[in-house]
């Protein structure tokens, strides 16, 4: 009898993991059959409503003005996806201050508006230059690739077009757009003239004039760019110890004006009317005294850190 039970427990055992096997088997041929028909048949993926309305505003020229200052902060962000973080902010925010801690709707209402134009005006604020800062960091690599172009006898064209292939964002943008108008005859000085409107650094216009210069009075090109490489190299390292060195300023000039708020928000939900002398006039004057306070020591720190190179 343990005889017979042994074996029929075996031959189930046995059974189920062929039936397992079978059936991831069914299922590896399955998806390799979908891939083959999506590639074969490719369907068109449908968009919801909020999407479609997105990228007609993407594409609006209302959208352009966020766009342009979404590109020079290098936010990654499309300006429909922006808003749409905002508004969801403002849904958040407003739940965390009314139902948490116990905030009116009119004060609730006023704090969150209040926090997301200050993190909007922040953020393009601490980050306006944040897409001239990383094109300057690539242009030691730029120099440094034009250099072994011109040394196998490649032209500036073709140097510009090689960068193009293979430097990163966001200069790759910048020099495909300028490979693309150098291919349709448009003169190397102009082309320079238009990404110098868009990128006023000084290390670009060095950049440009050293082009033009070697251009047109000839010269050994491929030294000239070395050598520059090596300085722009020289300054990124200095940039980025001095940016070191200072890091621990500039995120006080942060968390310190966040810390009296917060506590101030977590007594209000201990004690009931902990906020109710800041609604009379005195509170009201010390609120604004406050502010400004925060408002200028701020903008001080990030004014004593802020060391050009």
């Amino acid at each position: 009898m343990d005889i017979i039970i042994a074996v029929l427990f075996a031959s189930a055992a046995l059974s189920l993991i062929l039936m397992v096997y079978f059936f991831l088997d069914y299922r590896r041929h399955k998806q390799d059959w979908k891939k083959k028909m999506r590639t074969w048949y490719p369907e068109e993926k449908r968009k919801s409503a909020i999407s479609v309305l997105g990228d007609r505003y993407d594409q609006s020229p209302s959208s352009e003005k966020l766009h342009r200052k979404l590109q020079m902060a290098n936010v990654t962000l499309l300006p429909s996806e922006y808003i749409g973080i905002h508004v969801l902010g403002f849904l958040l925010l407003f739940v965390v201050f009314n139902m948490i801690f116990s905030m009116s709707v009119l004060v609730s209402l006023l704090i969150t508006a209040g926090i997301l134009g200050a993190g909007h005006f922040l953020l393009f604020y601490m980050r306006k230059n944040r897409y001239e800062e990383r094109f300057n960091e690539q242009l030691s690599e730029i120099c440094r690739l034009l250099s072994n172009a011109s040394k196998s006898g490649m032209t500036v064209t073709q140097g510009i077009d090689l960068v193009a292939h293979e430097i990163n964002s966001p200069a790759r943008e910048e020099f495909k757009r300028m490979s693309y108008e150098l291919k349709l005859g448009v003169p190397l000085e102009q082309v320079l003239r238009k990404v110098q409107e868009r990128n006023a650094s000084r290390d670009f216009q060095l950049f440009a004039a050293t082009l033009l210069i070697q251009k047109k009075t000839g010269g050994n090109l491929a030294s000239t760019l070395e050598t520059m490489a090596h300085t722009l190299e020289d300054r990124k390292v200095l940039h980025q110890t001095i940016r070191t060195m200072t890091s621990e300023q500039r995120y006080i000039s942060i968390i310190v004006p966040a810390m009296p708020v917060f506590i101030l928000l977590m007594m209000n939900n201990i004690m009931d009317g902990f906020t109710d002398p800041l609604t009379t006039t005195p509170g009201i004057v010390i609120m604004i005294l406050f502010v400004l306070g925060i408002i200028l020591s701020f903008f001080l720190i990030r004014k004593i850190t802020n060391i050009k190179v």
